[in-house]
């Protein structure tokens, strides 16, 4: 398990989290700022040089994830993390990557009085430039206040159970912390366990309309950016029965007729995913007053976009897909494509 402590910077993370392996049994303390550091002696300044910070590396995230799923194997128990998160985005990523692995996860947030923040900020002592980031590390903290607010004022605040540390020492808050992760009180995160892929898959995602022509997109809680409603096809499963399967699961809808097939997508392997094949199937046009229902551990939100609008929400391997998938819909074929790209 792993109890991830979240908060801006100088709401006392570290400080809790020392305290805390001290209050929860077979605990282990683990910072991933040491996989940053590593990364800022391994990549070339170039590439450190395009990011603000080192959240916003791929190997980052996922090496984070990594780390702490060897060093649960190695030693066991009660993993305790302090890291700010303040994308929902990568949340996403990484505590679905967790799930993935079967790791549960109890995300906690230290919360303190902007004042206390500034002050405390303040007192920090200066390293010098913090690599990757070419400036004080004072500054770059200031510089995430406003971030922290509005991760703080939207989905943070609904993700993570929070303890105020305006009026508490470090070894206060880690007893309020231990408490609420022996009662309960900081529950683990709800979030579908999909197993990592140990090769290729095949993958079967259904459109389905509005009257408006609007394709509906659905908002993931494992990883990053909207999707279609789908999934991987089971060992012996028809693909467009998959399909169907998936909708009903994912959103409560009954489709009434097999699917049409729109586009076949070949998608080529690219570490540490495996590629395979991915089918969008034409769902056709729901019904008006047509009742959508989440399941809260693997969805969080549905909407009807227009293709522009889809441009901005989805990866962009799956909006190539999806913009494929709408042509050979408007001209009644299905296309072939290769990482995207019409073949053939």
């Amino acid at each position: 398990m792993i109890v991830w402590i979240n908060g801006a910077f100088g709401a006392g993370k570290t400080s809790v989290a020392r305290e805390l392996v001290d209050l929860i049994p077979n605990s282990t303390l683990y910072d991933p700022d040491v996989v940053g550091a590593g990364l800022g002696r391994l990549l070339p300044q170039k590439r450190l040089a395009e990011v603000d910070d080192y959240q916003d590396l791929p190997i980052w995230r996922r090496l984070v994830v990594d780390a702490a799923a060897a060093l649960l194997a190695e030693v066991g128990g009660v993993l305790v993390v302090p890291m700010t998160l303040l994308r929902q985005d990568y949340r996403d990523e990484m505590f679905g990557g967790l799930a993935a692995r079967r790791i549960p996860v109890r995300h906690v947030l230290l919360t303190a009085d902007e004042t206390i923040l500034r002050e405390r900020i303040a007192r920090r002592e200066e390293y010098g430039d913090d690599p990757g980031r070419g400036r004080s590390t004072r500054r770059w903290c200031y510089e995430h206040i406003e971030p922290y607010r509005s991760a703080l004022g939207g989905w943070l605040a609904q993700d993570a159970h929070q303890v105020d540390t305006t009026e508490l020492t470090p070894g206060q808050a880690a007893a309020r912390l231990a408490e609420a992760v022996h009662t309960g009180a900081a529950p683990v995160r709800d979030i579908v366990m999909t197993p990592e892929p140990t090769g290729e898959t095949l993958a079967s995602g259904v459109l389905l309309f509005d009257d408006a022509g609007r394709v509906l997109l659905v908002d993931p809680t494992y990883k990053p950016g909207w999707e279609f409603p789908g999934g991987v096809v089971e060992r012996g499963e028809a693909p467009a029965r998959a399909g169907i399967r998936e909708v009903a699961e994912e959103i409560g809808i009954e489709l009434g007729e097999v699917p049409r097939l729109l586009v076949v997508d070949w998608e080529p392997p690219r570490p540490p995913g495996y590629g395979g094949l991915r089918l969008l199937f034409d769902g056709g046009v729901l019904p008006a007053g047509s009742r959508i229902l989440l399941p809260g551990s693997e969805l969080r939100a549905w909407r009807f976009v227009t293709e522009a609008e889809a441009a901005e929400l989805l990866p962009p391997a799956r909006f190539a897909r999806l913009r494929w998938a709408l042509r050979a819909r408007e001209r009644g074929g299905v296309l072939n494509l290769e990482s995207g790209v019409p073949v053939g």
